[in-house]
């Protein structure tokens, strides 16, 4: 995905028997995405490639393909013999990295692989990791990837509603439902229709409305605050949180079967300290963010050692705000350095 949103090919070639994906879904999926790039699958024996694309090109493309086909052979021998000249014929190998997953560690390449694999489904996920590793970014992933793309993503923050307020907010309200609903309001679960609703910090939700989020989990249909009326709504659930939910399932402190209902596929996001190898390529990226309002600075080297020595309790946000913090203290200087990096005190 990100080589083909780097180079916009004309053409794809698929793989039927691909290791980790559905072909024809992944297949449908690109064609949304890029409708102007011809899509070609193959499964290995040339009677059988296909082209999706009914355009005028078609039989040159396929007369390409199939004259690739043949040259396999000689590129495999050519390979085994040590020969550069042909060898260079051979595709080089796609990265299985998403573009927003910024870093190119095996532990970013897996969560790529699992966002993929669930992102065309409706399945519930519930995105796990520490507090600023970036699970906002993960869920916008899932919906860019998701058949529900042009649909809306609506982003609510569990934690930052009051309590009292948090059911209206999710499933609405009518008039004159409670002290202030002078007029009524959808909420955002119906906001969400057709599309994804991100429930971030689900941990922190009550546990009298968490009974109500499994209902409408279950039934697909939701209930207005002071309204008689049910409405079904067509939302696909992602939630994240930092908490361990399993745990506190059993200490009574979120309900078991809601968790299960949220956690059909599970996806953890590793901590920075777990993946400090894709540190210099998070810096170039928080550097070339900054540089948009103001002039772009580097990181010396002997500062990139402090930043790699740090164990990151905050992860990459906290990566981000001490770059930022760094910049403003470079002021003109074109380099941040050393004394211009500071971490929190141990």
């Amino acid at each position: 995905m990100a080589l083909v949103e780097a180079e916009q090919p004309e053409v794809l070639l698929l793989d039927e028997w691909l290791p980790d994906l559905e072909a024809g879904e992944f297949a449908q999926q690109m064609c949304l995405m890029y409708p102007g790039m011809e899509v070609l699958s193959a499964d290995g024996n040339a009677d059988r490639i296909r082209c999706q694309a009914k355009s005028p090109r078609r039989h040159e493309l396929l007369h390409a393909l199939r004259e690739a086909q043949q040259m396999a052979p000689t590129v495999a021998k050519a390979q085994r013999h040590g020969s550069t000249s042909i060898a260079r014929l051979a595709p080089t190998p796609v990265r299985v990295g998403l573009p927003e997953m910024i870093g190119e560690s095996a532990p970013m390449l897996e969560l790529s692989r699992m966002i993929r694999l669930v992102a065309p489904r409706s399945t519930s996920v519930l995105i796990e990791g520490e507090t600023g590793t970036g699970k906002e970014v993960v869920a916008k992933a899932l919906h860019r990837l998701s058949s529900r793309s042009t649909k809306p993503l609506v982003v609510l923050n569990c934690a930052a509603i009051p309590e009292s307020l948090l059911e209206a907010e999710l499933f609405g309200h009518t008039r004159g439902a409670f002290t202030g609903a002078v007029q009524s309001r959808v909420g955002r679960i119906e906001a969400a229709h057709g599309g994804t609703l991100f429930l971030d910090e689900i941990g922190e939700m009550p546990l009298a409305l968490q009974a109500k989020m499994l209902r409408f989990l279950e039934c697909g249909e939701l209930q207005r605050v002071g309204d008689n009326e049910t409405a079904r709504v067509d939302v696909r659930v992602i939630a994240a949180t930092h908490q361990p939910l399993e745990q506190r399932a059993e200490e009574k402190a979120f309900r078991l079967d809601l968790y299960h209902r949220l956690a059909v596929f599970p996806l953890t996001v590793p901590a920075l300290r777990e993946r400090i190898e894709d540190l210099p390529s998070l810096v170039d990226f928080f550097l070339d963010e900054l540089a948009k309002q103001m002039p772009r600075k580097r990181v010396a080297s002997a500062a990139l050692d402090l930043l790699t020595a740090y164990s990151w309790p905050g992860n990459v946000r906290e990566l981000m705000h001490v770059l930022e913090r760094g910049s403003i203290l470079a002021e003109d200087r074109p380099e941040i350095g050393p004394a211009e990096i500071v971490l929190r005190r141990r």
